[in-house]
């Protein structure tokens, strides 16, 4: 089966710079020898998602022609076309490593381990203007927010980026969840599988309240009204998420267990449509982790989930209201409710990707079951905050079925009380 979208790009397949298994132990002694750079946790996962074409057509961190224009137009330019791009992508450099690390040289990356991962051979070594990367990427000057944070404090240090091509090791499997963890070319190729002829991806870095795998419902059920043969990626952020963030270990087990119960839209979902297809919600998705670096940045990061996904050869993908989003530290809003929606009809450039548009959801005790709360402009639906929620969890309690399901609130029960 030919691939449904193609990689971001203009590509005919996904970007590949990872060492091949044959290569692994040359390339390990001849890196060696090399100057070392560290890398974070979170860039970390930029080296890998870059070498196994998540982030296609890039083949390295940018370099300063390709960030500015990022910042300033949204796009990058590859063989002569425009292609959407909403945050640049290079790895910082503290002051001492900038005077070290020299364009024409070739460096080994490090892990937090000091283990070596990658090279890069660097083309662009140049000064980080941190305000003007926040401005461009968050639409604030503003660093009161986890985004500003992580460059501000995160990245307290580094006063340089460098940009060049990259190669790196294969990346080590997660024992907990790294059957989950595949490349895009792996990714296209059970797609391929399914036979679907369209596939819509949902991000969330969140374990599912019942109106979170609404959205997931909403997207499947609007491709199968079109009339495809349609399929779901549950696509679960499972790399370094903000510190109250519920571990990918925990987050991956609730999601196993939806798909294993079925529980997934159950009771929520459109009968009269699945009577007519077949089958259940669960029996039409997948479930697939992705590490990668959250960056909270809003409209902006909503653009970059797309291009992760096309690049995967989804072809769909659920943009919620507030999609991405981290307000600032004393709680108002940086963006719009619909900026992560409407961004998708104003780039500069090619993305292929369709955003499925949803909005907030809820359970009505009049239906019975969750839906658009667009829909009940006059009735109050159940409703708990996350505060309440995590309360209820804490002290080992189910959190109310019509908000959570049983199977998730027993395993994040059952995590909290360790």
């Amino acid at each position: 089966m030919a691939d449904l979208i193609p990689p971001h790009g203009g590509l005919a397949e996904p970007v590949d710079r990872t060492v091949p298994a044959a290569e692994v132990e040359d390339f390990k002694k001849a890196a060696a020898n090399l100057p070392q750079v560290p890398v974070s946790a979170a860039d970390l996962s930029s080296v890998y998602r870059i070498a196994d074409g998540t982030l296609s057509p890039l083949t390295g961190p940018m370099t300063k022609a390709v960030y500015d224009k990022v910042l300033s137009d949204s796009v990058i330019t590859h063989n002569g076309f425009d292609y959407a791009w909403t945050i640049p992508i290079a790895f910082p450099l503290t002051e001492e490593l900038s005077t070290k690390v020299l364009a024409g040289q070739t460096v080994a990356l490090t892990g937090p381990d000091g283990q070596i991962v990658a090279t890069v051979d660097v083309e662009d070594v140049y000064p980080w203007d941190k305000a003007e990367y926040v401005k461009a990427v968050y639409g604030t000057e503003r660093t009161d927010h986890p985004g500003g944070q992580m460059v501000m404090e995160g990245d307290a240090n580094a006063t340089h980026l460098f940009g060049g091509t990259l190669r790196a090791l294969p990346q080590p499997k997660n024992p907990s969840f790294g059957q989950y963890v595949l490349s895009p070319k792996e990714v296209r190729k059970v797609v391929a599988e399914k036979g679907w002829d369209a596939v819509v991806g949902f991000q969330t870095r969140n374990p599912l309240h019942r109106a979170h795998e609404y959205a997931l419902v909403y997207g499947l059920e609007t491709l199968l009204r079109e009339g495809k043969n349609a399929g779901a990626v549950l696509n679960p952020l499972v790399g370094e998420t903000k510190s109250d963030d519920v571990s990918a270990e925990i987050r991956m087990q609730t999601y196993e267990q939806l798909i294993a119960d079925k529980g997934l839209g159950e009771g929520d979902s459109d009968a009269e449509l699945w009577e007519k297809v077949g089958g259940e919600v669960a029996d039409r998705v997948i479930l697939l982790g992705l590490d990668i670096k959250m960056f909270y940045g809003g409209p902006k990061e909503a653009v970059m989930h797309g291009i992760y996904r096309q690049n995967m050869g989804l072809t769909h993908i659920v943009i919620g209201r507030k999609h991405a989003d981290a307000p600032f530290a004393d709680g108002t809003a940086i963006w719009g409710d619909f900026d992560a929606q409407e961004i998708f009809e104003n780039l500069n450039g090619d993305l292929q990707i369709q955003p499925i548009k949803v909005g907030f959801a809820a359970f009505y005790d009049s239906m019975g079951r969750v839906d658009l709360m667009e829909n009940h402009p006059d009735e109050k639906p159940v409703f708990i905050s996350g505060k309440q929620v995590r309360a209820t969890l804490q002290q080992g309690e189910q959190v109310d079925e019509r908000i959570m399901r049983p199977g998730t609130s027993k395993i994040l029960a059952e995590a909290m009380k360790a």
